[in-house]
């Protein structure tokens, strides 16, 4: 399935049904009368996160959607149905933004959330409604209202604990098909990932994460360099960072620059997330070239960087189990000191 993360579509609620204008009329019965009934409400325009979708590809081969038109009233006071309401279902993590492509209108964070995004148009009175006193045989109804309509955007931010970020062929995609069961395409030349993956990482039955690789960033990406910062958004809402450094370039610390300016010029607080180091492709370096980098990459960063290979497995679950640590504080299961938070809500003496 083609990865999609943006959409623009139109959306347009229905138009209320217009009221009925007529008069009752039987036979034995002498005092009829005006009977005509409502128009019904038009359909609204709805948008409901759901499970099982991690793309907007759907949005691509249609872009408009129309709620139908509330049904007009009849005679006998018959009401007309409502119209049909139109669901947009999108990806757990779209958010919904005004045309200007900047205005967040709606966030859809949760499975199930559903959101109204227009109401249908109010159905048109029958002339029953106008009869009175004065006027015992209203010639008149009201016509349904219009419905809304808008152009919107749909922008998907995917939702993972941990994010991976890198220059191109860091060994991001590898480090994830060796972190998880995820399959991402693995080559030996830059821009191999041209889309973000996920992979669930599975440490045991209760110890469960979810990663995301994006497409590696290069210098100047925050000015349009290269993919840009486009895909930097799907790992906005990720608790922590793993930032991995190709190991067999000749400056790591110029590697980890790059990535940690273009961090900070994109904002949105990726720069501020809490940032796991980890030295990669160590199965191509000697014992001492191994010293001598993870030096070079500590002063540069400032902290200890892990050692990992995502080609043979080595130093892959520490440093999964580091990740998962980040991701427990993110959820309140632990605090800074990774110490376990004890409720006494059930206690008793």
């Amino acid at each position: 399935m083609k990865f999609l993360d943006q959409a623009k579509i139109y959306i347009r609620s229905g138009n209320g049904g217009a009221g009925s204008v007529s008069f009752r009329r039987e036979k034995f019965i002498p005092n009829g009368g005006p009977d005509g009934g409502d128009g019904g409400h038009g359909g609204n325009v709805w948008i409901e996160a759901v499970e099982g979708l991690n793309t907007l590809i759907d949005y691509r081969y249609q872009q408009h959607f129309k709620a139908p038109t509330g049904a007009h009233g009849q005679g006998r006071q018959m009401h007309g149905a409502k119209g049909e309401d139109v669901v947009l279902k999108v990806p757990v993590g779209t958010q919904v933004l005004s045309e200007d492509k900047e205005t967040v209108v709606l966030d859809m964070v949760e499975v199930g959330q559903k959101e109204l995004l227009l109401s249908g148009g109010n159905g048109g009175w029958g002339n029953v409604r106008f009869k009175g006193p004065i006027n015992q045989a209203p010639r008149h109804a009201n016509p349904g209202q219009e419905g809304q309509e808008k152009w919107i955007w749909l922008r998907l931010k995917l939702i993972a604990d941990i994010g991976l970020a890198g220059l191109p062929n860091a060994g991001k995609s590898t480090f994830l098909a060796a972190a998880s069961a995820a399959r991402p395409k693995i080559a030996d030349y830059p821009f191999t990932t041209l889309a973000p993956n996920l992979g669930m990482v599975d440490l045991s039955p209760g110890e469960r994460f979810v990663i995301a690789d994006i497409p590696g960033l290069i210098e100047g990406a925050s000015d349009g360099a290269g993919l840009g910062t486009r895909f930097l958004g799907h790992v906005e809402r990720s608790a922590s960072l793993i930032h991995l450094v190709d190991g067999t370039q000749d400056d790591v610390a110029e590697a980890y620059r790059i990535i940690r300016h273009e961090l900070d010029a994109y904002g949105e607080g990726l720069a501020d997330k809490h940032e796991i180091v980890a030295l990669n492709k160590i199965d191509a370096l000697s014992p001492e070239l191994r010293i001598e980098k993870t030096a070079v990459l500590a002063k540069a960063s400032g902290k200890t960087p892990m050692l990992v290979s995502g080609v043979s497995g080595e130093g892959v679950p520490e440093l999964l189990r580091a990740a998962w640590q980040e991701v427990r504080k993110t959820r309140g299961e632990i605090d800074e000191e990774g110490r376990a938070f004890v409720s006494y809500e059930d206690w008793a003496p």
